[in-house]
Order: C-alpha cells, then sequence, then structure tokens
C-alpha cells in the first residue's frame, strides 16, 4: 500500500474528515516517526511493531559488477520489529 493508497482507505472509511486534513495527519505521523529515527528514539505502535535505528560497523565489501574489494563506511539503517498482535494476524 502506498501512502496515496493509506490516505484514500482512510477518507473512504470517515467521510465525515476532509482530504487534506487526513493527508496533513499521515504526513505529520510519518514525518514524526522519521524525526524519533533521527534523534536514535525508539517508536512503539503496539499492536502493530517498533521502528528503531541499527548501526552497521564498516567493513570491505566487494564490487558486484567487477569484483573488485571495496571499503564500505558505518552507517545506520532503520530497522522495524512486527509487534506480537500483528504477527498473530498474519498467521491466522
Amino acid at each position: 500500500m502506498t501512502r496515496s493508497e493509506l490516505i484514500a482507505k482512510l477518507a473512504a472509511n470517515n467521510s465525515e474528515l476532509y482530504h487534506r486534513d487526513i493527508e496533513r495527519l499521515v504526513g505529520t505521523i510519518i514525518d514524526e516517526i522519521g524525526s524519533a529515527l533521527e534523534r536514535g528514539d525508539r517508536v512503539e505502535l503496539r499492536g502493530f511493531g517498533a521502528f528503531s535505528v541499527r548501526e552497521r560497523k564498516a567493513r570491505i565489501g566487494r564490487n558486484p559488477r567487477t569484483g573488485t574489494s571495496v571499503e564500505v563506511s558505518e552507517k545506520k539503517v532503520p530497522f522495524f520489529k512486527m509487534g506480537k498482535g500483528m504477527r498473530e494476524r498474519l498467521n491466522r
């Protein structure tokens, strides 16, 4: 599901709300999750899952096209762990 599909689904289920308000709400939620991850915080949505940041150490990688060794620098990557409720819902 894309962001626009999510907004359309929410608008269809909540006809009393304006489409622009739903767009703003979805945008705010995504921005806040992103801001929290930038700060290194963890975002937990009970029953859905938790977003966090993991660090990957520097390493020597390989260029798949040429096969030469390439130095890959240390970086931070987003990580999502599915919540118990969502996992149970998917595995019914």
